[in-house]
């Protein structure tokens, strides 16, 4: 199926977000005059005759071919993502993972590298150091996300892209769009951001000078943990025919597009394009119609969930941050946070929900925290509104050594909360199970200690060799004066 750009009527205009998040890209069904488009599970399409088989395979008609290339279904949640994003056209694929894949294979090939904040969430880390690395591309880190300075130096002759999370998982510590994108643009080269955890809600990183946007859309966009899925959101902006020798895939003659290449054919639609027809199409991560159904129904209320869970996470936020039991919180809604200015300017409608802080008693607080609370479920999501737990440490960056964790802020003692819907003071309640619970263990380590250092008088030996095991275990390196 040929895909075109949503229609004026269809791209941002005077209605509200709210509006556009019901109402975008939809039309009524054609057949039976369904107001909700129905969920079209169908592997192909027929063809009326053999020339006209022809014709769609030559993009003459716009009809579908496969719903490996395009689904009435999945047509319409694309066109309502771009719309939301103030983007040109979206592209729907099977998970956040194969969004951010077709994203960048979309730009790079081998020989080429990836500039990418540090701040990352584990899974893409994985895939820009192990998969691509695979494929001969390479990948550079800048290690002060907030330094555009640095990301101006870490840039060679080799980069293609720059690559960051506006509101990394699971530190908060923000990027500031606009910056890198006047960064990127620099030197000629698009910026990609991954905008899971802030949603269209709370930022439109395209109207900051982005010019790809994916997502997970298995989490907020979603939002009820039943429906995996990602997007792929073009700008439409970027020149990729201004500097041909940085993207020969989209600057070379083709014979499918009759001598042509995917610039001079599609202008700044080459990306796109590309990006749907020979990566998305060809290594064919394809979303479910059903799961594009599921993603649908979360998208229309998308703008009220995200309002409750961002309201919640700063009022857990500010009560975290009071607690004796707690070293630190990484929100950046929070005015003792790096991020805090530019979480103001960046995100004026909420910082999101997803953020993390650390138990002064390290891995042990944590595990009882862990298995004491009883609403926060303990899982590997986010996003959802069920409210969720996690000790990355021991899960998501178990992988890394303990000095990679120590360098990331990933202490023994962090954890990472994803806020939900839930009433607050229920919320409340129930992390303060988890407190009572490390007040238990802090009391039975009191207690052991004091039976350590009576055996230790009567032994002889120090009771300090103890303290300094458990402080191996503790939620940051003790460093003495």
């Amino acid at each position: 199926m040929t895909h075109t750009a949503p229609s004026e009527s269809t791209r941002p205009g005077p209605a509200g977000f709210t509006t556009r998040q019901v109402h975008a890209g939809a039309t009524p069904d054609g057949a039976h005059g369904a107001r909700v488009t129905p969920i079209h599970l169908s592997a192909g399409f027929v063809f009326d005759s053999f020339e006209h088989a022809r014709e769609r395979f030559a993009g003459d008609d716009e009809g579908y071919l496969y719903t490996r290339n395009g689904n009435p279904t999945t047509d319409e949640v694309e066109r309502r993502l771009a719309d939301l994003e103030g983007g040109a056209e979206a592209i729907l694929v099977a998970s956040g993972q194969a969004a951010t894949t077709s994203a960048l294979l979309g730009i790079v090939q081998a020989g080429d590298r990836v500039l990418s904040s540090r701040s990352i969430y584990e899974g893409n880390r994985g895939l820009l150091l192990q998969n691509f690395g695979r494929l001969g591309i390479g990948v550079d880190f800048v290690d002060d996300a907030a330094d555009l300075s640095e990301w101006e130096r870490r840039i060679g002759p080799d980069t293609r892209v720059l690559f960051g999370e506006p509101i990394p998982n699971p530190k908060n510590d923000l990027i500031d769009v606009a910056g890198l994108a006047e960064v990127a643009h620099r030197h000629g080269l698009p910026l990609v951001v991954d905008n899971t955890l802030a949603t269209p809600y709370l930022l439109r990183p395209i109207e900051h000078g982005a010019d790809v946007v994916v997502h997970s859309t298995s989490k907020f966009l979603a939002g009820h943990g039943t429906a995996l899925g990602g997007v792929v959101v073009d700008a439409g902006t970027f020149d990729w025919a201004a500097r041909p020798g940085l993207f020969p895939h989209l600057n070379q003659p083709e014979r499918s597009l009759g001598g042509r290449s995917w610039a001079e054919r599609l202008g700044r639609r080459a990306f796109v394009s590309y990006t749907r027809e020979i990566v998305v199409s060809r290594f064919g991560p394809t979303p479910s119609p059903l799961n594009a159904f599921l993603l649908r129904q979360g998208i229309e209320t998308l703008s009220l969930r995200v309002e409750r869970h961002s309201s919640n996470a700063l009022a857990i936020a500010r009560w975290l941050e009071a607690r004796a039991e707690v070293s630190s919180v990484d929100y950046s809604g929070l005015e003792s946070s790096p991020s805090y200015a530019l979480a103001q300017r960046q995100l004026p409608r909420g910082q999101g929900s997803v953020f993390s802080f650390t138990l002064a008693g390290g891995e042990a607080d944590a595990a009882a925290f862990v298995d004491a609370v009883e609403l926060f479920s303990r899982m590997t999501h986010l996003g959802d509104v069920r409210s969720l737990v996690l000790h990355p440490a021991s899960t998501t960056h178990a992988g890394r050594t303990p000095a990679e964790r120590d360098a990331a802020g990933i202490w023994p003692g962090l954890l990472r909360l994803s806020v939900g819907i839930e009433d607050l003071p229920d919320l409340l309640r129930d992390l303060e199970r988890g407190f009572a619970a490390v007040r238990e263990q802090a009391a039975a380590r009191a207690t052991d200690a004091g039976g350590a250092g009576r055996r230790a008088r009567l032994l002889g030996s120090d009771p300090g060799d103890d303290v300094a095991e458990a402080d191996s275990r503790t939620a940051r390196p003790r460093v003495d004066a």
